[in-house]
């Protein structure tokens, strides 16, 4: 079986997450996120989590230089040795230039496409448990007990699931991060596959982009 590395692309919302989650699953390799790297690195209060810290507390984003240390550090842990998917990184050119800089041979790219006008549904639709944290959506897997969670808790709607944040969301990935196509397919590590309303299919068309 051939090692997987791979780069996950698509807008936010498109199901990165749900498809790096069954391919570590299936393939016993770790999703990285970069989200989740940065949140640990400031609860264990690392140097470069330190870092991070400091410009989100004044609402800026975390520079490349601390994104790119992070993820340095990470991929140098044993469980990264058979292979790793990365969500959320790169998000640019730069980032994946640097990426190649450290001597990481990515293997696959596969960008999971969906359509903006979709992408608002999904997001606009989603609510969250604040107090267990539980997540569903109007349309798609509402709760069994209506506007509240099962566990008794209030559903809310994200900051991040507002509308006009998310067309924001939408336009920052198609202008910094969708350069990120033309830049693997030109190295004929790209595949598309066109997400699905049901999370099974836009899996069976991964798995099928993966074993290509």
């Amino acid at each position: 079986m051939k090692t997987i590395k791979l780069i996950l692309l698509g807008a936010p919302g498109a199901g990165k997450g749900t498809q790096a989650s069954v391919i570590s699953e299936k393939f016993h390799i770790p999703s990285i996120s970069t989200g989740a790297l940065i949140r640990e690195a400031i609860a264990a209060q690392t140097p470069l989590g330190v870092s991070a810290k400091s410009f989100i507390d004044t609402g800026a984003l975390v520079p490349d230089e601390v994104v790119i240390g992070m993820i340095r550090e990470r991929l140098a842990e044993p469980d990264c040795a058979d292979g790793f998917i990365l969500d959320g990184f790169p998000r640019t050119v730069p980032q994946a230039q640097a990426l190649e800089k450290m001597g990481v041979d990515v293997t696959d790219v596969i960008s999971i496409e969906v359509s903006d006008e979709k992408i608002q549904k999904r997001m606009g639709g989603r609510r969250v448990c604040k107090t267990c944290g539980a997540t569903f959506h109007v349309e798609y897997n509402p709760s069994p007990a209506g506007d509240m969670c099962p566990c008794g808790g209030k559903l809310t709607i994200r900051s991040d699931d507002e509308p006009s944040v998310v067309a924001s969301r939408l336009a920052t990935y198609h202008s910094m991060t969708e350069p990120l196509k033309d830049y693997y397919s030109q190295k004929g590590l790209l595949k598309i596959v066109h997400g699905q309303e049901q999370i099974a299919d836009t899996t069976a068309l991964t798995l099928a982009a993966l074993a290509d």
